[in-house]
Parts: C-alpha cells; structure tokens; sequence
C-alpha cells in the first residue's frame, strides 16, 4: 500500500465516522471525545489494523484518534530526495524531537513512533476540523 492509497482510504473513512457523529448531533468535544483510543477499539473496530490486537500505535496513556497520521508529516509516493544514495519518501516538517528516519534498505521513511503531538486532545482540540483532509493539507507532496 502507497502512503497515497492509505491517505485516500483513511480519509474517506474518517469522514464516514464523522458524517454519523454530525448526524446524532455530536458537538465538536462529543466527536474529539468519541476517538478516544478504548471507544474506537469498541465502536470501529475496522479503523485501525491495530484494533483487533487493543493495541495502540504510540505508548501513551491518553490517545486520541482523530488524527491518525500527523499533519506535520509530509511524504511523496515517487520519493521527497536522494540521501547517500537512498530514497527519502517521507519526513516531518518540524523535525519533531521524539521523531526520526528510519532506513529500511534503499528507502527512508519518517518513523514517528515515539512521538505523541497530534494524539494528545489539546492539539487535537486546537486543530479540529470536520473535514480531515483540511487538517492534512499538507502531507501531500506533489
């Protein structure tokens, strides 16, 4: 799977979750509220691979969901650069602390594992948008 057809699909998936929350008459903390990491493994369990094992992708007590994937990660499917003879498809554009490039033979893709930013209700608060795509605007890299 191209980091593209995960961005469309998780995208359109998003906006499903979201459509049925609008139309219960879910207010923006009901929804922010509602992708809290142990509502989403019960009420989505189709969101994330990661649901059927109740696993999280970040080790941190509080996850929220809402922007799986960050909008400060930034990726091309046809590569960003050559690096010594490798090809760079992705980074974060604030070169987050906890963030770092991981080499996997010829290619380097940003490992955000260890960072938390866009998983934390306060930035998920500060950045809502019913339209997740409007969030992730930039991720994309033509």
């Amino acid at each position: 799977m191209t980091y593209k057809s995960w961005f469309d699909a998780h995208a359109k998936q998003h906006k499903e979750i979201v459509e049925k929350l609008v139309a219960c008459g879910k207010t923006k903390d009901e929804i922010i509220e509602y992708f809290v990491f142990e509502n989403m493994v019960k009420n989505e369990p189709d969101f994330c691979p990661l649901y059927a094992q109740n696993k999280k992708c970040h080790d941190t007590k509080h996850l929220n969901c809402y922007l799986c994937a960050c909008p400060y990660f930034r990726f091309s499917d046809a590569g960003v650069e050559k690096v010594d003879g490798k090809t760079k498809f992705s980074f974060c554009s604030i070169d987050a602390k906890k963030g770092k490039a991981g080499v996997y033979g010829d290619a380097i893709h940003q490992d955000c594992s260890a960072c938390t930013v866009p998983h934390a209700k306060s930035y998920v608060e500060k950045n809502f948008d019913l339209d997740w795509t409007k969030i992730m605007n930039k991720c994309v890299l033509k």
